[in-house]
């Protein structure tokens, strides 16, 4: 075992500059969620250089792809994740091009040995975790089965803090449009003509104000309306809002969904228009921890010199489609500090601090951490049937 991980170390040492220069002209050319041509790209060609098998596009995802390396010889699964959207006029304000640079270098570190391992290494390029239509594409990779045989899966989020951080738990979240059609009519000369489908749109939007009021302390609903009309003077014939609804749980996240719907229903019976509301991206699910394998993460993280901060049960407030992966396979999500100091998620502090030269130290220190402990795992088949077995339990019995 310490031969491999000498060797993965060494590999990406001798090949980090090459994925530092990926992340840093992934940063230089942002694409927005599910338009990750750039990227997509020259992370799976990159990929293919090192010996993989390209699946492009991959899970019904235009941007997405899976990257295989399989050996011959009986061993695990394991799936590397790869994160590289960008925020809408932002940039890399999430860190997503280090994100799928390091994934991508752990991976091709791990294949350099996984022959005399045996088992079978990929990579899944996951686009839009930020959202957009048909976002949150790790949904997609679970319902199209790219995880039947896994049998666990890794990725590292860059994090805007000193500290470096072991998973945790984050929100489900259902992403939905509400639409309302109703009449247009000349709002001064015969307004009585027309049905206002804003003034439904307006409706649903203060009963789920009023509804926070009823809901459990870890429900969050925020929207905007993005279609209200097309001019002053014409009534309203077509409006459009989209919608987060998260919780702690996907049945709490579920029944508030139920609860919307007839709100929707409400709004268009007392305006006389026709209301809908569908999903615009995959529900993201709840976060499910599996504690045996973030502990690997930090010893081995702790041997290349650096600590984590204890792992917390406590529910954070965002949401990430790697809770899609965690209900069905043990998944681990740390995070690695790219920043000295404190900064915001999702701000310029943070998109200069994914082209800096600790975010892009942090490509080879996550890459090597990573690297590592799938070699724990995959050596050690009663480390994996524990981790299984620990990952079971939690699926069955997280909160409802």
């Amino acid at each position: 075992m310490t031969d491999f991980k000498e060797r993965t170390a060494a590999f990406a040492q001798e090949h980090g500059r090459v994925y530092q220069n990926i992340a840093l002209a992934i940063h230089a050319q942002p694409e927005v969620s599910n338009y990750e041509f750039f990227a997509s790209e020259t992370l799976s060609t990159q990929l293919k250089k090192e010996g993989f098998e390209i699946e492009l596009p991959a899970a019904h995802q235009r941007t997405g792809f899976a990257a295989y390396y399989k050996t011959g010889k009986p061993g695990p699964v394991v799936a590397l994740l790869a994160e590289y959207d960008a925020l809408p006029g932002l940039g890399h304000g999430c860190g997503h091009n280090i994100f799928g640079a390091t994934s991508s270098l752990a991976a091709s570190a791990l294949k350099s040995v996984i022959d005399e391992i045996g088992g079978e290494v990929r990579l899944y390029g996951t686009p839009g975790e930020e959202g957009g239509e048909e976002g949150s594409s790790k949904g997609s990779f679970v319902r199209d089965g790219y995880f039947k045989d896994v049998d666990f899966a890794l990725c590292v989020h860059p994090n805007g803090a000193p500290e470096n951080e072991l998973s945790s738990r984050n929100l489900a979240n259902a992403a939905m449009k509400i639409e309302f059609r109703g009449k247009p009519a000349h709002a001064a000369a015969d307004p009585y003509h027309g049905l206002n489908a804003l003034d439904a749109q307006i409706l649903v939007y203060n009963a789920i104000s009023m509804l926070r009021q009823q809901v459990k302390p870890d429900v969050r609903m925020h929207g905007i309306i993005t279609d209200g009309g097309t001019a002053p003077n014409v009534i309203p014939e077509f409006t459009r809002s989209r919608y987060y609804f998260r919780a702690a749980a996907k049945t709490t996240v579920q029944d508030l969904v139920a609860k919307i719907e007839k709100i929707v229903e409400g709004a268009a019976l007392q305006t006389g228009t026709k209301g809908s509301m569908k999903p615009y991206a995959n529900f993201v699910d709840n976060m499910v921890l599996t504690p045996k394998l973030d502990q690997v993460w930090a010893d081995n993280l702790k041997a290349l010199g650096h600590e984590s901060l204890p792992q917390s049960w406590e529910v954070q407030p965002g949401s990430s489609d790697v809770g899609n992966v965690s209900q069905v396979v043990p998944v681990i999500q740390p995070s690695i500090s790219i920043s000295d100091v404190a900064i915001a998620g999702h701000s310029q502090d943070m998109v200069e601090a994914s082209r800096s030269e600790k975010g892009m130290d942090s490509i080879i220190l996550g890459a090597t951490a990573l690297a590592w402990t799938a070699i724990d795992v995959m050596l050690d088949p009663a480390l994996l049937q524990a981790i299984k077995e620990e990952h079971r339990y939690n699926v069955e019995n997280q909160a409802k």
